[in-house]
């Protein structure tokens, strides 16, 4: 398993580990996600959550092999239970980005409350690159956040972009130096142990609320249509390219 999880002075840490495959996510990595999650909300001692990768990288999305041989199996799979998981996480979500936050490493920001990234962040959503769609809900979240024509640069471009530029189109909360992102996210999410837990959650449940039914249908809706886009043409000619370390010749369709 990478994904390791630890509780201390009221913050619930879920730390993606796997360094040498650049923090890409598996299967089992989604659940241990998802269920670390759902343990830190029924969790009375937990007052915030923190998620992290490692210095240098936060992740660079799916692991492309393990998504080829097991792909997205409707929204009971493991990556549709972290997203649900996320969403109901009634407790403040920080998260700390040092490096690349590839793809969901990027979407899964889009629900964090908190969201410090580093001087060396690169960001990207690079899913029509490889013949898919959004999904977690950017298609709706993105535009919303900084209007379409930067949402399509984004969206449908999907090229990197730094900490600073997240920031600006509100993705992200703050820029600090790489070796101080952890630490000051961790501060953050240890204020929450001197406020009322009740209040906190409760204040968040309402911000959340006027759009929480059409981020989950966006969610479904996507997710239809990334499902179906797995197996078009476009999508085995990208995939194939990427396994064959070569560019992907679209010139075809």
């Amino acid at each position: 398993m990478s994904i390791k999880t630890a509780t201390l002075n009221g913050v619930a840490t879920i730390e993606i580990a796997r360094p040498e495959k650049k923090n890409a996510l598996t299967v089992e990595m989604y659940q241990a996600m998802a269920d670390a999650l759902n343990a830190a909300r029924e969790d009375a001692a937990v007052r915030a959550v923190l998620i992290a990768g490692q210095p240098g990288i936060f992740t660079s999305g799916n692991d492309l092999e393990d998504f080829m041989r097991r792909p997205r199996q409707g929204l009971d799979s493991p990556v549709f239970l972290f997203m649900r998981a996320l969403l109901d996480c009634d407790k403040p979500v920080v998260a700390a980005v040092t490096g690349a936050a590839i793809g969901i490493g990027t979407t899964m920001l889009l629900h964090c409350d908190f969201v410090y990234v580093a001087d060396d962040a690169r960001l990207a959503m690079p899913f029509v690159s490889l013949g898919l769609v959004p999904e977690f809900g950017s298609s709706l979240v993105v535009p919303q956040l900084m209007g379409s024509r930067r949402a399509a640069d984004k969206l449908l471009m999907g090229d990197p972009f730094t900490g600073e530029a997240a920031v600006e189109c509100g993705i992200a909360s703050s820029v600090l130096p790489a070796g101080e992102v952890m630490a000051h996210a961790r501060r953050v999410a240890e204020r929450f142990n001197a406020l009322p837990p009740g209040a906190v959650r409760e204040a968040k449940r309402l911000m959340r609320a006027p759009h929480r039914d059409a981020v989950l249908a966006a969610i479904q809706t996507e997710g239809e249509a990334f499902g179906a886009r797995l197996t078009s043409p476009e999508a085995r000619e990208a995939f194939a390219a990427f396994f064959e370390k070569r560019k992907p010749d679209f010139s075809k369709f």
